[in-house]
């Protein structure tokens, strides 16, 4: 994706202290977390609305339970598995 320069007036203390609690070395690093996270938040935010606006047909509810789903669950601690790409 292509980035440019960008003026913007900002709290230094605020971007000092995000820096510090993202590990970053700059606050261009920073604002792209924080925009990444802002953005990802918003859409979430804008599906969950527009689910509660509009209650589900009867063909979605239908279309949701089509099938077998017992396969899905299952006994894997998927937490322990994958601890060490955690730490």
């Amino acid at each position: 994706m292509a980035k440019e320069k960008a003026t913007i007036t900002l709290d230094r203390a605020k971007a000092a202290a995000a820096r510090d609690l993202l590990g970053v070395g700059s606050t261009s690093e920073v604002i792209d977390v924080a925009l990444d996270r802002l953005i990802r938040a918003e859409r979430l935010r804008a599906d969950v609305a527009a689910y509660q606006r509009v209650p589900p047909t009867e063909d979605e509810i239908d279309l949701a339970s089509f099938g077998d789903i017992s396969g899905i669950g299952d006994d894997t601690d998927w937490e322990a598995l994958y601890a060490d790409d955690l730490s």
